[in-house]
């Protein structure tokens, strides 16, 4: 059968199959614990939920418009003026399948063939098969655990060529939960306003950040220069809502009425009820967030002291999200010689999944998400260390 050249261009989800390979284990009988998924484990608010079952019992079940409901935007807009001191008007957004279709859609929209993008490496592993599904191309700029996994404006400029036309920054960081701080991301801002390069910011994961750390957005610049900016923001992680599937794109009014038209003529409105569910979300209490941050907070220290008992391991202290992502490569062997044989190898010796730092962009690294209760990654961590160290 014919297919597509463009499915050359991307490559099969290495997380898809991980988990198609556990779910194999589990069938044989085998406990396996997935260290692989990024998914809080914690449940959708008892508000949100309500909100739900409240557009049902309403008959909220109709088309709606496709960038969204006017109230889910003003209140999406709204979420940088409550946050950060930004105003937006609704205009400035738009409500997608999650953060992904906002990310997708915004590629469409924004590049052409021949296109290159600044693509700093760690990355989360959609963001090169987007891009290349938009006819362009990715440039990636390698930031090791010696820079805390974060790249800088030199290093962007160093990669800049004339065909650059964007750079996608992700702060905190999937997969290494590292954050910029907000100097450092005004920094590559201002150059990439002097370049002229735009500016894909995502920062789905910007309420999980743990202290001394904070929040960091680059919504300031895009009031300032919206032609340059546009911010990425999503509700899965912060209201645990991944199976929802609402995000959001803050861009300049043009552009998110290009990304309309590719929504309107693809998947057209998000899901009615998922939108009421979103609004509540918005407009309810955050209690949950900061129940979450403690416990990812916790759960990190967990993951590090492990970690700091693997032979020459290196990791970063993670600033944010729940997510590590340490430097395992001093454990190579003929054996396991690179990320994904040593995955291979854990999930069969210690029945435990992770993910190979190839799928990122680094392949002397694994990630370990730590987005579930404490006893169950304890146990989990410890039958890592007692495989590698065998």
């Amino acid at each position: 059968m014919r297919r597509a050249q463009r499915l050359a261009r991307i490559t099969p989800s290495v997380t898809l199959a991980i988990n198609a390979k556990t779910q194999e284990l589990k069938a044989q009988g085998r406990t396996v614990v997935s260290l692989a998924v990024g998914e809080p484990d914690f449940p959708t608010p008892d508000h949100i939920r309500e909100a739900a079952k409240a557009a049902i019992d309403q008959n909220f079940t109709r088309y709606t418009p496709v960038p969204g409901i006017p109230e889910l935007r003003e209140k999406a807009a709204g979420y940088y003026e409550r946050f950060y001191g930004v105003g937006a008007p609704r205009e400035s957004v738009i409500i997608c399948n999650g953060g992904k279709q906002a990310l997708y859609n915004l590629f469409l929209a924004l590049l052409d063939p021949g296109d290159e993008v600044l693509l700093p490496a760690p990355y989360w592993v959609s963001y090169p098969d987007m891009v290349a599904l938009a006819d362009a191309s990715c440039v990636t700029v390698p930031a090791g655990p010696e820079k805390n996994y974060l790249v800088d404006a030199s290093d962007l400029e160093a990669a800049w060529t004339p065909r650059t036309r964007a750079v996608i920054l992700n702060s905190p960081s999937n997969p290494t939960g590292c954050c910029h701080t907000q100097e450092q991301l005004d920094a590559i801002a201002a150059w990439a306003v002097r370049r002229g390069v735009f500016v894909v910011s995502d920062e789905v994961y910007d309420r999980l950040v743990f202290a001394p750390a904070k929040p960091v957005t680059l919504s300031g610049w895009w009031a300032k220069h919206p032609e340059n900016f546009a911010i990425i923001g999503a509700l899965s992680k912060t209201f645990c809502m991944t199976g929802w599937r609402v995000g959001w794109c803050l861009a300049h009014p043009l552009l998110i009425k290009a990304m309309n038209t590719i929504q309107g003529q693809s998947t057209s409105n998000v899901c009615s009820i998922t939108q009421k569910a979103a609004l509540a979300a918005l407009t309810g209490p955050w209690d949950i967030v900061e129940e979450m941050k403690t416990a990812f907070a916790r759960r990190r220290d967990l993951v590090m002291k492990h970690i700091a008992s693997w032979p020459g391991a290196v990791c970063p202290t993670p600033d944010g999200a729940f997510y590590a992502f340490p430097d395992v490569s001093a454990l190579y062997t003929e054996e396991t010689p690179n990320s994904a044989a040593l995955c291979e190898k854990l999930l069969e010796e210690a029945s435990v999944a992770l993910v190979p730092g190839s799928a990122f962009g680094d392949d002397r690294c694994i990630r370990i998400s730590y987005a579930l209760d404490d006893a169950t990654l304890d146990a989990a961590m410890q039958r890592i260390g007692a495989a590698l160290t065998k």
